[in-house]
């Protein structure tokens, strides 16, 4: 049996899109592997989001074309820049970029002969390589926030959401297979529904509906855009135990003329009552959130007000990022650019602050019996996955001590005994 390799890169929607391609090598009888020198192809699925996830993209396929094997490159890389890459990178064998997705067979067709050119990429036949009780559920494509720094519109296109009907189906289907927690992505999940003619329900109605699937413990949502985040939806939060209390709510920055200046829409007052009135209607709320530093025309003065605002929040999750310069975004051309090294040490400020705010938090778990589920082991601890963290590098680990063997994708209660900068350690309750 031919076998395919598979490197995907960049952010969790690009994950769902590796695991349907997967899912379409299968239905062509081709074998899984993890060893490129193993495999007949190779799919690199590239990140073109910044300057260096397009630096790592190119690193792979230029390692991936080292096995010499037949290689094939799709993802927001290949869709950016595809006339570039095959001047510049002629040894790829396939190019097939996110626009082309529903005929990936026939490009796939021109270095296998024996594949039906007529398929294309099915969410029903994805393959979830996130284990086997916990899976990310993409709602829609695309973005229409137009942010002045930000290309996905630009490789994505505009906002689609994906038909109500075929969003349950995949989950009921998911749930069936042993699937306990969903972690529902798009670009801006809160847009939800804006476009739809038939079956036209928003994110809130999209939850009910998930929430009657019994089979699902946990329904986690990321990227809520800061003025789309309705009453309803913080009260149905606070009301249903298997949503987790769970705010991703990127803000990237505080300072009212740098959001102006990046075309987000609302305020540093706007923000601050919307995070003051989640905290009051869902006393254990969790608060994730980025915030970009070296966005031009920033001061100094502008990060020292970013922290305050920080420390005012007290954010139990922050990532920061470094602004970059992408071509064809309105912001490339903005005055008063940051000089890169500036750039880190204002983004190096930022995170010294968030750990003495994520310390001060993390302390305030202590002696808390937090249920979740194990997600895997390190050491002779195992890890905890709850409403506290989401599955990204951005929030920390909850670390378990157990005196019996636990099963990966067991619902556990854990009494919290240790907090650290990012971490929590805690043990198990039988």
């Amino acid at each position: 049996m031919k076998k395919v390799g598979m490197v995907s890169l960049g952010c969790h929607k690009n994950l769902v899109d590796s695991e349907n391609i997967l899912g379409l090598f299968d239905r062509n009888e081709y074998e899984i592997t993890n060893d490129p020198a193993d495999a007949d192809v190779i799919v690199v699925n590239t990140c073109g989001f910044i300057e260096s996830s397009k630096k790592e993209s190119i690193e792979n396929i230029l390692d991936m074309l080292s096995y010499e094997k037949k290689v094939v490159v799709t993802g927001c890389l290949a869709q950016r820049y595809l006339e570039d890459l095959k001047k510049e990178i002629p040894e790829v064998d396939v190019y097939i970029p996110i626009s082309e997705y529903q005929h990936f067979n026939k490009h796939l067709s021109t270095i296998d002969k024996d594949i039906d050119p007529s398929l294309g990429l099915d969410d029903e036949y994805r393959i979830v390589s996130t284990g086997p009780f916990s899976a990310f559920l993409k709602i829609g494509e695309g973005c229409d926030n137009c942010c002045t720094y930000c290309a996905i519109p630009l490789i994505r296109g505009h906002f689609v959401s994906r038909p109500y009907k075929e969003i349950i189906k995949e989950a009921k289907d998911l749930a069936d297979n042993g699937i306990k927690e969903i972690i529902i992505l798009e670009q801006d999940t809160t847009k939800y529904g804006i476009d739809l003619k038939e079956d036209k329900k928003d994110i809130v109605g999209l939850l009910k509906e998930l929430l009657k699937i019994e089979k699902l413990d946990y329904i986690r949502l990321l990227y809520l855009y800061p003025d789309e985040i309705s009453d309803e939806l913080i009260d149905l939060i606070a009301k249903e135990k298997r949503l987790t209390p769970y705010f991703d709510v990127p803000i990237q920055h505080s300072e009212d003329h740098i959001l102006k200046d990046m075309h987000r829409r609302g305020d540093k007052d706007f923000l601050r009552n919307l995070f003051k009135k989640i905290r009051e209607k869902v006393p254990n709320a969790v608060l994730r959130t980025t915030v970009m530093v070296g966005f031009p025309g920033e001061t100094e003065e502008d990060v020292d007000n970013l922290i305050k605002f920080m420390q005012e929040v007290k954010f139990d999750h922050l990532g920061s990022f470094t602004y970059s310069r992408e071509e064809d975004t309105p912001s490339f051309d903005y005055p008063n650019q940051i000089d890169e090294e500036v750039k880190k040490e204002r983004m190096n400020k930022v995170m010294r602050a968030q750990r003495k705010i994520s310390y001060q938090l993390n302390k305030g778990h202590l002696d808390e019996v937090m249920e979740g589920l194990i997600i895997g082991k390190e050491g002779d601890t195992y890890l905890l996955r709850n409403y506290w963290n989401a599955p990204d590098d951005v929030d920390g680990k909850i670390f378990v001590t157990s005196s019996r063997p636990l099963m990966v994708g067991e619902k556990v209660k854990v009494k919290i005994n240790d907090a650290f900068i990012y971490d929590l350690m805690g043990e198990l309750l039988d």
